[in-house]
């Protein structure tokens, strides 16, 4: 490590996305022995004391905090990594760009758009460097996806169709709020399936085929009440347990998403289709190393789906790993990412997505849920200038 700069981490929350950020962090060195920086883990900050110090110990951070700000004014913290419920984001990220430390937050950028412009504005003000993780963009099969769409292969795009299916709230009597539950609550979460499973979906899709202009909604939320973990009473429910919306990118192709917590049998079913002039390509988290592609320019006598097996060293990312023909796992879409990140601050460039990206994910969000209040065509006010 003598040789290398340190990022010192401060990690802010322990739970399902603490494990994975972390686990990236003690992965960069074996993998990615180039790069110029090494995250060095300096603390691991959980409000519950116990947790917090069993956490630093099974994640190899050198200390741990009980309060996320006394974590911001430490001088041994060069970045912090926000991987807290949705309503503490925007007060954690501005701390953190106030006090000059780097940013890594957890998706989505905040409950609402007003909340996530605070956080833009904060992060520019401070020139501080920053991504959202946005983590499927960093699997090798969809980033070869990008790359197969740049090179103009699939010709002029015009459909674009994802869903994001899971079946984990399918129970009148689950629930909300609460630790493991504050998805459940729209006071913490800020929307329901819209910003938490869709949020990827929009990333992905503005990230392949370019920004999304307008969208028309719809969304429902099946069990209207809920018992409250926090209060034991039983209160209104405010997400959404499903959406559906279909919507314009800028390119003129037409989009089609579905997200829902209600669907049985289906635990992460995270698809993706374009469908082009010259071919089609279709992408299935659930086989995640492979990517479909369609190429009309084929001889009719062989023309069909090819499955591209996403494992050779020429493919994206797949250089840091094993030998072809063995796959790799959600887990490597975290140190890919985390391993941009520190490639970006060699390069003096963004790591995308910044801040300012995933602010365009929010206002598609934003539009779908006021669309499906106002039963209505919304514009989203996306930047046609970003990626």
């Amino acid at each position: 490590m003598s040789d290398k700069k340190q990022l010192r981490i401060g990690l802010v929350g322990g739970g399902f996305m603490g494990r994975t950020h972390s686990n990236a962090y003690n992965r960069i060195s074996n993998f990615f022995p180039a790069l110029q920086y090494q995250p060095v883990l300096k603390a691991a900050c959980s409000r519950n004391q116990a947790k917090a110090k069993a956490f630093a110990e099974q994640w190899g951070y050198e200390s741990f905090e009980t309060d996320w700000r006394n974590l911001i004014k430490r001088d041994d913290i060069d970045a912090v990594d926000i991987c807290t419920p949705n309503d503490t984001h925007a007060e954690i990220a501005i701390a953190a760009a106030e006090a000059g430390k780097m940013i890594l937050c957890e998706k989505p950028l905040a409950r609402s758009l007003a909340e996530s412009q605070t956080m833009v504005d904060a992060v520019e003000k401070a020139g501080v460097a920053n991504t959202v993780w946005y983590n499927y963009r960093r699997i090798p099969a969809v980033t070869l996806a990008k790359q197969i769409i740049a090179s103009g292969k699939l010709g002029k795009i015009y459909h674009y169709r994802a869903n994001f299916l899971q079946d984990w709230t399918i129970n009148a009597n689950l629930p909300q709020g609460g630790e493991g539950l504050w998805r459940m609550d729209a006071d913490v979460a800020g929307s329901g399936v819209t910003g938490d499973l869709l949020a990827h979906c929009i990333d992905t899709a503005m990230w392949l085929n370019g920004a999304i202009k307008d969208v028309s909604a719809v969304t429902e939320t099946f069990v209207k009440e809920r018992m409250h973990q926090l209060t034991g009473k039983v209160q209104k429910v405010g997400i959404d347990d499903a959406c559906i919306f279909h919507c314009h990118f800028e390119n003129g192709s037409l989009g089609l998403f579905e997200s829902t917590r209600y669907a049985r049998g289906h635990k992460a079913l995270y698809t993706f289709e374009i469908n082009g002039a010259n071919g089609s390509l279709r992408w299935d988290l659930h086989d995640l190393n492979r990517l479909e592609f369609f190429d009309n320019s084929d001889a009719s006598i062989v023309k069909g789906c090819r499955s591209i097996h996403v494992t050779d060293g020429d493919q994206p990312y797949m250089d840091k790993w094993w030998v072809p023909g063995l796959g790799i796992g959600y887990e490597h879409s975290f140190i890919h990412q985390a391993a941009d990140f520190l490639k970006s601050l060699e390069t003096g460039g963004p790591c995308s997505p910044s801040f300012k990206d995933a602010l365009q994910t929010q206002k598609v969000c934003e539009a779908v849920i006021d669309s499906a209040n106002s039963r209505s065509w919304k514009d989203t006010g996306v930047d046609y200038s970003l990626e």
